[in-house]
């Protein structure tokens, strides 16, 4: 197959191989991506319990950040496909490099807030309430300034991988990812720990790795592009700001963007209800912990999404009616199995996930950990397959230009059903084993109108082609 044409497999290869061609290497670099996140809490937690709190902590607002990079990716990612699909490469590079220049502009907004207000930020959500909160948040700034300050990093990372995505080429996708990932890995232990002559830096050595990671994923992945995907290769003699392609990239990428985002207002959210209960430094850690480990099972499946988001846009483009159907059903024969599979695992062996971040320099708050993450992961579990369904058909809506449906849906899933229902669960019992509940009620609204939603684009947008 010619480079030139690579992405025109995706409107003439076999749905059954071509979604995992397109998927399997960028659920294999998402799996990593949960690898080196769990490595980094892993190490955290040995090097000291409360620095996981305060990278617990810190987590909602780099989850913004990676909601407005992987939010605006995801509408590069749909314009291009779209583009090639409909036979427009010139227009396909223009979107490219404004795609770019969002990715950019988005990061400066972070830039400053890192540089300024890391200290404001990591006040608001370290209550009084926990134990040694001064060094909860002292550690909290020292991260969450070093990962701000430098993510133009992650924002570059990500729409360079993004359009290796677009034309199908997710091999080398994969590859800049697992850049990334190795790097964070290998110098995790090193900067935190103090090894090879390097500084112990503990908690900001974390950050610092994860930081270099991301720099050197995201220049891996501009090589890449200009020696491999010729169809989006970046010439400076294509470079216009055009309101009309920022206009396309930002309709799909800011309800995308509200989706992630809502994630990290949902995980602040659960934090303030946790913090409640006598057991509020366990209960925090245990939330943490299941947010790593869930990435495991979760992120195979948004993988698996990111493929499709290429596939169905192409074929949307191309109006291939049949082809778009046959990606769906094949993806959420995909995604089911995943998720079946995880949910498992949470139940058979919550124990032993557990044990992975066990300390022996607190062993009360370990104990306690330990007896509210067996049931809690039990609870969460159960919601699995039916979220399985709402990602795939989110990202279908995503691809045909529809992301205010998926948008919808993550504000039922992770705001409007999931925090009442815990706040409620709380209320009510007193107990915080309850509060895991409202996971599973979240889901099974959430998929109600989702299918709903379906129907409605099915009849509207996809059967008509």
């Amino acid at each position: 197959m010619q480079h030139a044409d690579r992405s025109a497999m995706l409107g003439t290869m076999a749905m059954k191989r071509l979604v995992p061609k397109v998927s399997i290497p960028i659920m294999i670099s998402m799996l990593v991506q949960a690898l080196y996140n769990v490595v980094d809490s892993i190490f955290v937690s040995r090097f000291d319990p409360n620095g996981l709190t305060s990278v617990s902590l810190a987590f909602p607002f780099q989850m913004l950040m990676i909601a407005l990079s992987v939010g605006m990716g995801t509408g590069v990612n749909s314009l291009l496909s779209r583009k090639l699909g409909a036979r427009r490469p010139e227009e396909a590079r223009k979107a490219a490099w404004n795609g770019i220049l969002i990715e950019v502009a988005g990061s400066l907004i972070f830039v400053i807030l890192g540089v300024t207000a890391a200290g404001a930020l990591m006040k608001l959500v370290v209550s009084d309430n926990l134990q040694n909160a001064d060094t909860i948040l002292r550690t909290g700034v020292d991260y969450l300034s070093i990962v701000m300050t430098w993510s133009t990093g992650l924002f570059l990372s990500i729409v360079f991988e993004r359009m290796l995505q677009s034309t199908g080429n997710t091999m080398l996708s994969m590859v800049t990812q697992l850049v990334g990932a190795v790097t964070n890995i290998v110098l995790d232990p090193i900067m935190i720990f103090g090894l090879l002559g390097c500084p112990r830096m503990g908690v900001a050595g974390a950050a610092i790795a994860t930081v270099i990671g991301q720099w050197a994923s995201a220049v891996v992945g501009l090589i890449l592009n200009q020696k491999k995907n010729p169809e989006l290769l970046l010439r400076l003699k294509d470079f216009a700001v055009s309101l009309p392609l920022i206009r396309d990239i930002v309709a799909v990428g800011l309800p995308s963007t509200v989706m992630q985002a809502i994630g990290s207002v949902m995980n602040m959210g659960m934090n303030a209800i946790l913090s409640g209960f006598a057991q509020s430094n366990a209960a925090l850690n245990v939330m943490a912990v299941y947010f790593k480990l869930q990435s495991f099972i979760f992120m195979p499946v948004f993988g698996l999404s990111n493929g499709i988001i290429a596939i169905v846009g192409y074929n949307f483009g191309a109006r291939n009616r049949e082809r778009i159907y046959s990606c769906i059903r094949v993806a959420l024969t995909w995604a089911l199995v995943i998720m079946l599979v995880g949910m498992l695992i949470f139940m058979i062996f919550p124990g032993q996930l557990m044990a992975i971040f066990e300390s022996d320099a607190e062993p009360e708050l370990t104990s306690q950990m330990s007896r509210i993450g067996v049931v809690a992961f039990r609870a969460i579990a159960t919601s699995f397959p039916m979220a399985a369904v709402g990602i795939v058909l989110s990202t279908v809506f995503q691809a045909v230009g529809k992301g205010v449906y998926s948008m919808i849906l993550s504000i039922c899933r992770q705001l409007a059903i999931l925090l009442p229902s815990a706040w409620l669960l709380a209320r009510l019992t007193g107990d915080v084993n309850a509060v895991w509940w409202s996971f599973l009620i979240a889901e099974t609204v959430s998929l109600v109108i989702c299918l709903l939603f379906y129907r409605r684009c099915d009849q509207k947008m996809i059967s008509v082609l």
